[in-house]
């Protein structure tokens, strides 16, 4: 045996013995695997479930510390979501010296947002900049691709045949021109003018109808990313209603996306009905209007009558879009067979991750089939 195998062997044997715990003898660690062995034993071992990381909250922060210094910041977001479930961790993010070492993410900020009717005064200054600092590092990463692909398809939805100078679409003027060419002059006689739509002009309604449920945390905390981004932009109306058991309009809020969240109130039930009941009020142009439902369909309210509200929509010539999932978690669950009635009446039912919802959202302005548009982007719909 060469002592490349035999270090290899030694590796493997050091590996199993920080995955496993225990107090195998055999298998020496150094002092950085012992400390490192120590966090992982606080939050994995039998005695760490009983025992947890303690009460207090420097002893969590130490041990938030610890983890940031021995593992990348994606493992240290898993431990983070496991030590919140498993050693009650939500009661310690009361704590402002706890939240100064944690690494932030969308799910941390969902569960801050869960906590923040119950939270300290004393607490909220600093989970408000946690927060702060995770939607502005997702405003940096989503907000232009948002703006390009909306403001696109916005000027290329409405055309307008008698367009001033400054909003002539030359390419398809050139287009629609071509049989008025003139060889003599090389040049083409524009007889018809296509252009955009106008600036000032509002061409689109949207309304974003988001569930807050537990279930719903991440896609709540992008879509007000989202929401607030779809606000700076001029040529489409903008509104976003949060929901439980209430309905809570949140389109004053738009100008601040950390408002928007400190809006919601994360964790309540579902009355899907009484939203769609609440957002048929904010439509006054159907057929420019594109309605955005994230929700996973489970109905708490009345079911039935849930799904001739939405139908009205639909027949209104509202363009009903239902979002199961605005998240990178994968998969969603969801109710079935909900999904498969919304589908039948013509609403594209789909998840939707985060980078694809720009595209997704052009595609709509552009009235292209968003069954189509989620086959070629590999989503599979309801």
């Amino acid at each position: 045996m060469t002592n490349a195998n035999k270090l290899d062997q030694g590796e493997m044997a050091r590996r199993w013995r920080l995955i496993l715990g225990g107090g195998d003898e055999r298998i020496q660690l150094d002092p950085a695997d012992l400390a490192l062995d120590s966090a992982l034993n606080a939050l994995y071992n039998e005695e760490g479930r009983r025992g947890g990381l303690g009460a207090s909250a420097p002893n969590v922060a130490r041990w938030l510390g610890d983890i940031r210094q021995y593992f990348p910041s994606s493992v240290v977001q898993v431990m983070q979501k496991d030590a919140l479930e498993r050693l009650g961790l939500q009661q310690m993010l009361c704590e402002p010296e706890m939240l100064g070492a944690v690494e932030p993410d969308v799910h941390l900020v969902a569960t801050l947002l869960s906590l923040n009717r119950v939270m300290p005064n004393k607490t909220k200054a600093t989970a408000r900049q946690v927060v702060e600092r995770v939607v502005r590092d997702l405003e940096k990463k989503l907000a232009s691709p948002m703006r390009q692909a909306v403001s696109g398809a916005l000027h290329r939805a409405v055309r307008n045949l008698r367009p001033r100078h400054n909003e002539i679409d030359w390419l398809r003027t050139i287009r629609a021109n071509l049989k008025h060419y003139q060889p003599e002059y090389n040049t083409v006689i524009p007889e018809t003018r296509i252009g955009f739509g106008r600036k000032g002009q509002t061409l689109r309604d949207i309304v974003l109808c988001i569930d807050q449920s537990g279930s719903m945390a991440p896609s709540v905390v992008y879509a007000s990313v989202f929401a607030a981004v779809l606000a700076t932009i001029k040529s489409v109306s903008t509104s976003v209603v949060v929901f439980d058991t209430a309905v809570v309009d949140l389109t004053p809020t738009l100008h601040d996306p950390v408002e928007v969240l400190f809006g919601t109130q994360l964790g309540g039930g579902t009355d899907i009905n009484r939203a769609l009941g609440y957002c048929q009020g904010l439509v006054t142009r159907p057929k420019d209007t594109i309605f955005v439902l994230i929700s996973d369909l489970y109905e708490g309210g009345n079911n039935e009558e849930m799904l001739k509200r939405a139908a009205y929509l639909v027949a209104s010539g509202v363009q009903v879009i239902v979002l199961l999932a605005l998240d990178d978690r994968g998969a969603p669950s969801y109710d079935k067979a909900n999904a498969a009635k919304l589908a039948a009446m013509g609403a594209p039912v789909f998840a939707c991750t985060p980078d694809l919802f720009p595209d997704m959202m052009a595609a709509a302005i552009k009235r292209s089939s968003l069954e189509q548009w989620a086959a070629q982007a590999g989503i599979v719909h309801a």
